[in-house]
């Protein structure tokens, strides 16, 4: 429940009240400053609040911005302020400063909200009309404004991300944005479409499972209208303004889920047919988590960074001005519309063979161009980076209690002694020779300590995550094909999507300020270098049918683990509400 708090005299004719009311408040009304300090007093604590001016005159969804936004604590617009609980307390003082120095007359909103000792939010309204008139022409122009704008159609429009791909932009959205406004209409959340957008995706990967081509075609009509859903409940978010953090976490994982599950059954599919593609649909979860680590461990690198200039940036924007290359650019990297739209079709009229070829050429020739892209920005640019994202890279790096023991001598390079401890594993991964993996683990977690005995400050220093995202990621996948044993590689893919999982969740707490997933769950799924290290063990010392019984038992234990305390965590009070309004792969 919310209240209103409508100061001042009324105006004649104003739909003010009415339309607080269609937004869920209760309506309450003082004659002045004092007023409005005794009624916002009596308001239970755990309720919503606002203050309006009671000359106020809007377009109804600019009140619904500026209002109802469950993710600021304050906001305001012209004539209007809105605390949540945890922001009461400043509009408490502020209120009271205003009651003190007015001597009970009547309160000025916007003056208000210039007193708060507080950060609050102001929402863009572009076309939409909210102000305070101060005599009754004003009144007049700023009612033919009003009338001048259809909030419906800013309101829809505002639904649509501002930034997205070609494939969303032009074949979803012109759609979508409707089917999100049927669903608030009908009292639906963007959670329930979430949901329906996995269930699809999960019958989509069970159809390509089936191996038949009726089946394919069927899984490829699924998956876009999973991506249609995917795509209708942020709208719906947006238009209803139904924010939440259990949303914000199941938009995020659920996708991933939904693409790897995909690759499962396609996998399953061509297993049907005679054709083993595990390690095919392996290495594309593979190389797609090791894509979206480079994004994060970028953004996170420089998001706070000082004096941050480059000349490859400057650049970057001044193609951005020219219509035809902006959607070119953005199609280049292959973002989720066009990777599931690519996979969709290549499902139905081709092979999970050729689909895996083909997804797995795409996303490399997308990573090369980001990530050139990404380290000569690196390169070029004069930025002092953070304390904050230092950590955060640290976080994202995943290691554990070995590297730990000797993370506190520094030498060298972080990347470079990254790259060396990766260069060593790899070459022992392919030396043939049954040991040399452990042994090649052994130096590879000691440069993973190394490598973060310092402070992650340098230039490419956000390459170390990735790093040792693709050396732990490959370690399974090469010894598991090595192993050439039926499930085997089935086992790898479950292991690899549960500690993906677990990464995945990392990215999202430290992009809500919640730093990383506890110290002991690290500990005891091993942290990147043990799980490598122990898998290097397995393989060594097991049967090739043990070693992949040992594989999805860890699998099995590492999902347990991350999962049970992922879901704690997002579903508690204390969770950071996190959104993520645009995938840049």
């Amino acid at each position: 429940m919310s209240t209103a708090i409508v100061t001042g005299q009324p105006v004649p004719g104003s739909s003010l009240e009415s339309d607080l009311r269609a937004l869920g408040f209760e309506v309450l009304t003082a004659p002045d400053a004092a007023g409005t300090e005794n009624l916002l007093a009596a308001v239970p604590a755990d309720r919503r609040v606002a203050v309006v001016d009671a000359r106020f005159v809007g377009h109804l969804h600019a009140l619904r911005l500026g209002l109802t936004d469950p993710r600021f604590p304050l906001a305001a617009i012209p004539g209007a302020v809105t605390a949540q609980p945890a922001g009461r307390q400043a509009l408490s003082r502020a209120l009271a400063r205003e009651a003190s120095t007015g001597g009970g007359t009547d309160l000025a909103v916007d003056g208000l909200v210039t007193a708060l000792d507080a950060d609050v939010h102001r929402p863009e309204l572009g076309s939409l009309v909210a102000a305070v008139p101060a005599d009754p022409q004003a009144r007049n122009e700023a009612r033919q404004a009003i009338a001048a704008v259809d909030d419906e159609a800013v309101r829809l429009k505002s639904a649509v991300k501002s930034r997205d791909g070609f494939f969303t932009t032009f074949f979803i959205s012109p759609y979508s944005r409707y089917l999100a406004r049927w669903c608030a209409r009908r009292g639906l959340t963007p959670n329930q479409v979430t949901t329906a957008s996995l269930l699809t995706a999960l019958i989509a990967a069970g159809c390509a499972a089936t191996g038949t081509r009726i089946g394919f075609v069927a899984a490829g009509a699924l998956l876009i209208c999973s991506f249609v859903l995917d795509c209708t409940d942020g709208q719906l978010a947006r238009y209803s303004l139904q924010y939440s953090t259990l949303g914000a976490w199941l938009d995020a994982t659920f996708d991933r889920a939904k693409e790897y599950a995909y690759y499962a059954g396609l996998a399953l599919g061509a297993a049907r047919g005679g054709d083993d593609v595990w390690a095919l649909a392996l290495g594309a979860m593979i190389l797609q988590t090791c894509r979206h680590v480079v994004d994060f461990s970028f953004n996170e690198a420089n998001h706070d960074a000082t004096a941050n200039t480059s000349p490859t940036a400057a650049l970057s924007d001044r193609l951005d001005s020219v219509g035809w290359t902006v959607w070119v650019r953005r199609m280049i990297v292959l973002p989720i519309g066009e990777r599931w739209a690519l996979i969709a079709v290549l499902t139905a009229v081709t092979t999970p063979r050729i689909t895996f070829y083909v997804l797995l050429i795409g996303c490399a020739l997308a990573a090369t161009y980001t990530t050139a892209g990404r380290v000569l920005r690196s390169l070029t640019r004069k930025a002092r980076r953070t304390d904050r994202a230092a950590k955060a890279l640290a976080d994202l790096a995943d290691n554990g209690p070995l590297a730990g023991l000797v993370s506190r001598a520094p030498f060298g390079s972080p990347l470079l002694v990254a790259a060396a401890g990766v260069a060593v594993l790899t070459v022992s991964l392919f030396s043939g020779a049954t040991w040399a993996p452990v042994v090649g683990a052994l130096v590879y977690a000691l440069a993973s300590g190394q490598a973060l005995a310092r402070p992650l400050k340098g230039a490419l220093d956000w390459l170390v995550p990735p790093l040792f995202r693709a050396a732990e990621y490959g370690t399974v996948l090469v010894l598991a094909s090595k192993a050439g044993v039926n499930g085997a590689l089935p086992a790898a893919f479950g292991l690899v999507a549960a500690v993906a999982y677990h990464h995945y969740d990392t990215v999202y707490r430290i992009r809500g300020d919640a730093g990383a997933p506890p110290a002991w769950l690290v500990r005891a799924i091993g942290g990147q270098e043990g799980r490598t290290l122990l898998v290097t063990l397995l393989a060594a010392v097991l049967a090739a049918t043990q070693f992949k019984v040992a594989l999805t038992v860890l699998a099995v234990a590492v999902a347990g683990l991350v999962l049970v305390e992922s879901i704690r965590f997002w579903v508690s009070a204390g969770a950071p509400a996190v959104h993520d309004e645009g995938e840049p792969a």
